[in-house]
């Protein structure tokens, strides 16, 4: 144990302000600390602005590119959508159309065709052939109905396909 003698107070007094000196935090370097750490998250912050920026510069430059193409496709698919309309409209038409002629074709076979197979079949088993020859009635020649044109609806090229008739007859 040091024992403190009165002929050598000034060692003592040196050792004590060393040691206090050593002890007692310097404001200097704690300020240089806290300055390192707030220019660190500074740069970070700045860092951070200049992603931000980058984001939004390419989002609109991303978005002045790209809505425009957007709303062309969008113009172009309704006018798909139109088309796919008119021809859900032509095949309805078209449905109809079939449905009459179908009932018109049903019509025509009652009203010719079986009394036609009926005669022949009679005037056959009656036993005489060249009869059945002579009386073999004409069967009369069935005019289609004017529904449509697909020309009207679909327009084709002029050298793609020739042009039809637009009135068919047909004999039953």
């Amino acid at each position: 144990m040091l024992l403190l003698d009165a002929d050598r107070p000034e060692p003592v007094r040196g050792g004590a302000r060393e040691l206090a000196v050593f002890l007692t935090p310097e404001p200097g370097a704690e300020a240089k600390e806290v300055e390192e750490t707030i220019e660190g998250l500074l740069l970070r912050l700045e860092e951070f602005c200049s992603l931000a920026d980058m984001i939004r510069s390419d989002t609109s430059q991303i978005l002045e590119e790209n809505i425009p193409l957007l709303k062309a496709k969008v113009v172009e698919m309704r006018g798909i959508y139109a088309k796919v309309d008119q021809l859900e409209a032509f095949v309805k038409m078209v449905r109809r159309h079939v449905s009459f002629l179908e009932a018109h074709v049903l019509q025509a076979e009652r009203d010719h065709g079986a009394l036609s197979q009926t005669l022949r079949k009679w005037l056959g088993s009656s036993g005489l052939p060249a009869l059945g020859n002579r009386w073999a009635p004409v069967a009369p020649t069935f005019e289609l109905p004017a529904l449509y044109r697909t020309e009207d609806y679909f327009p084709v090229d002029v050298g793609e396909v020739m042009p039809r008739p637009s009135s068919c007859q047909r004999r039953l």
